[in-house]
This record gives structure tokens, sequence and C-alpha cells, in this order.
């Protein structure tokens, strides 16, 4: 969905300052945050704090002097895990607040999970296979909901520059 053309000239209305709740098409009313951005927020938050709990077993195990082929190898794994876990937080609480690409870096976050949760779960371990399939597909099936697709379309807030 895209905004229809505003005239730079005039002022932002208020419901187009930072800060502000959208207003429905009518606009009269704020909308209401559907369910369904509730769940995918939710879901994409659990997994950056796996990510983040892995990353501390992950810093763990390389303090205490766990075996490993090379060191920085192992620090840099460390650095991306976290880094994919603080990224994933931000995902999840701006998709909350209802910004347009949010809803693009959670779909890659599941086909991410799907990529690992598929031959995890082939390989016979049941539980953890389902633990990282079942979220994400839920995940993008509710993504693609229109009541989603409507409330997850705000664009930042700044004003036209032109």
């Amino acid at each position: 969905m895209s905004r229809p053309p505003v005239n730079p000239a005039s002022s932002p209305s208020p419901s187009e300052e930072p800060g502000q709740g959208r207003d429905q098409p009518d606009g009269n009313a704020r909308s209401a945050r559907p369910p369904a951005v509730v769940v995918v927020a939710l879901v994409v938050a659990l997994e950056a704090t796996v990510l983040l709990a892995a990353a501390g077993l992950y810093g763990y195990q390389l303090a205490v002097g766990s075996p490993v082929l090379s060191f920085w190898g192992a620090v840099f794994t460390l650095v991306l895990l976290l880094a994919f876990s603080v990224w994933l937080y931000s995902v999840a609480v701006f998709l909350y607040r209802g910004y347009r690409w949010t809803r693009a870096a959670a779909l890659v976050a599941q086909l991410f999970a799907l990529t690992i949760g598929f031959p995890t779960l082939s390989n016979g371990l049941l539980i953890p296979g389902l633990a990282m399939l079942l979220p994400a597909i839920t995940a993008i099936v509710l993504l693609f909901q229109n009541k989603v697709l409507r409330y997850a379309s705000r664009t930042g807030g700044s004003t036209p520059a032109l």
C-alpha cells in the first residue's frame, strides 16, 4: 500500500507527526494493533532470546577453555550470534510499533529458521526441529494477513525533504 502524494508546502497533519498513532482509512480513530502482529513480534523476540542464550552458552564455553580450531573464528561466531540477537530484538520492537521494513526482516529470519529446522527434523531431532519449524511457519502465515499488512505499513516519521 502506498500513501497518497503530500504537498510539501503544507505542514504535516497531526497524524503524520513522529510518535503519533496512525489513523484508519476514515481518518477518525486510531487503528488497533492486530493480535497477529503481537504473535509475530513475540515469535521474533523469542528467537532473539534463544540466540542470546546460545551466545551466552557459547561465550561461557569459550571462556572456560573448550577446545576450538580457531580462537578468533569462535570469537567471530560469538559476535555474530550477539549481533543477530540484537537485530531480531529491534525487528520485534519495530514490528510491534508497525514499521514497514520489519515485515521483510521478520520473513527472512523465519526463512532462516526453516532452513535450519527442516534438516534438524529430518535428522531425527524431533523436539528441536519442531521448536524451530512451528513458530517460523506460524509467523510466516501471520505476516501475510491483511490486518498485519495494513498495520505494518508505517514509514519513517520524518517529513519529505522537498
